[in-house]
C-alpha cells in the first residue's frame, strides 16, 4: 500500500535574471534605441522647459549671463487666471472642441449608414474616395478653399477686387443680400463657417470606423427583422444603431481626451476681427509666446492646458472602465 506521506520531488525553475533577459532579447533592445532617442530628445526633454512657467522669460530682456527670472513663482499663474483674453480663449476652445466632436460624431455615423446602404461595390468604392479625398488636404489648402468661396470681393480696405465668391455672388443673385458679406469676418457666421469646413474636411475619414464595425453585424439579425416585418427604417434603428453603439461611445470618449488640441484648423482660418470667438487655448499661447515674446507666460499656458488635458483623459479612461470593463489608457 502506497504511503501517503511519500516525498515528492519539487522542480524549482529559477528566473532568469534582467541581464540574462536583456541578453536574451537584446536585438529588440537594438531596435528600440532609435526609438527612445527620438522619445528623449522630442518628447521628454522638452519637458524641462516646464520651468520657465514659474519665471519671467523675455528673450529681449535677458542674456546668457542672467536667465529667466524666477523670483516671480506662481505670478504666471494668477495672471493667467485673470486674464479676460485667456478665459474668452479657454470658452471658445471648449465649445468650438466640444461642438465639433459632436457634429462629428453624428455626421459619420449617418454618412456610414448611408454608405452601408450602397449595394453596387463600384459604387460604394467611389463614394468612399470622394469622401476621403479631403481628408489628405492640408488645413492650409482647406482653409484657402473656403476663403474663395465665401470671398467678399473686397480687400481689407474695403475695396472691391471683383473677386466674389460663389456663395455671395449666389445669395446676391436671389436677393437674399444686398451687398456681399465677408462671412470670415463675422462673429456670428465664423463658428458655423469652420463647423462646416472641418466636417467637409473629416466627416469622410470620419467613418471608416463605423464602417467596419457595420460590416460586422451578423446579416441573420436584418434577414430575422425582415421576416417579422421590420422595414429598412426600423432596422436601422433597433438593429443597426445598438450595434455599433459600442463603437460610437469608444470614439467619442478617445476623440473627448482631445478636445483642447484644436489649433491648425483655427490658426489657418481666423483673423483678429472675429477673436472673441475664434481665439483658442493654442492660439493664444502662439500670439503671447512667439509673437508677444512673453515666453513664460506662455509657458504656464502651455502647463495649464496639458493639466486639464490630463484630467480629460483620466476622466476618459474613468468612464471607458465604467463602460467597457477596460481603460484606455
Amino acid at each position: 500500500m502506497a504511503n501517503n506521506n511519500d516525498n515528492f520531488d519539487h522542480v524549482i525553475v529559477k528566473k532568469p535574471s534582467v541581464g540574462q533577459r536583456m541578453f536574451k532579447y537584446r536585438y529588440f533592445y537594438l531596435m528600440f534605441i532609435p526609438v527612445a532617442i527620438v522619445l528623449l530628445i522630442f518628447y521628454y526633454w522638452p519637458m524641462l522647459g516646464i520651468r520657465y512657467a514659474f519665471s519671467t522669460f523675455k528673450l529681449k530682456q535677458i542674456t546668457l549671463r542672467t536667465g529667466p527670472d524666477y523670483s516671480i513663482g506662481l505670478g504666471n499663474f494668477t495672471r493667467l487666471l485673470s486674464s479676460d483674453p485667456f478665459h474668452a480663449a479657454f470658452k471658445n476652445t471648449i465649445v468650438l472642441s466640444f461642438v465639433n466632436l459632436v457634429l462629428a460624431m453624428v455626421c459619420s455615423v449617418a454618412i456610414a449608414l448611408l454608405i452601408n446602404e450602397i449595394q453596387n461595390a463600384w459604387g460604394k468604392k467611389i463614394v468612399q474616395t470622394v469622401l476621403y479625398l479631403p481628408h489628405f488636404l492640408s488645413w492650409v489648402v482647406a482653409a484657402s478653399i473656403f476663403m474663395l468661396i465665401l470671398s467678399a470681393g473686397t480687400d481689407a480696405t474695403g475695396a472691391d477686387t471683383s473677386n466674389t465668391g460663389f456663395i455671395n455672388a449666389i445669395l446676391l443673385q436671389l436677393g437674399i443680400l444686398d451687398k456681399p458679406v465677408d462671412f470670415l469676418t463675422e462673429s456670428k457666421a465664423w463658428p458655423t463657417v469652420w463647423y462646416i469646413m472641418n466636417r467637409w474636411k473629416e466627416t469622410g475619414w470620419g467613418t471608416i470606423i463605423y464602417l467596419a464595425a457595420l460590416s460586422s453585424i451578423s446579416p441573420d439579425l436584418y434577414e430575422a427583422a425582415e421576416i417579422d416585418g421590420a422595414g429598412r427604417m426600423k432596422q436601422t434603428w433597433y438593429i443597426t444603431i445598438p450595434s455599433i453603439m459600442n463603437t460610437i461611445l469608444v470614439v467619442f470618449i478617445l476623440n473627448l481626451a482631445k478636445i483642447m488640441n484644436v489649433f491648425e484648423s483655427v490658426f489657418v482660418f481666423y483673423n483678429s476681427l472675429v477673436y472673441d470667438v475664434s481665439d483658442v487655448i493654442q492660439t493664444y499661447t502662439y500670439r503671447v509666446g512667439i509673437v508677444g515674446n512673453d515666453y513664460g507666460y506662455s509657458t504656464a499656458i502651455g502647463l495649464f492646458k496639458s493639466v486639464v488635458s490630463l484630467i480629460l483623459v483620466s476622466s476618459s479612461d474613468i468612464i471607458s472602465k465604467k463602460i467597457r470593463g477596460y481603460g484606455i489608457v
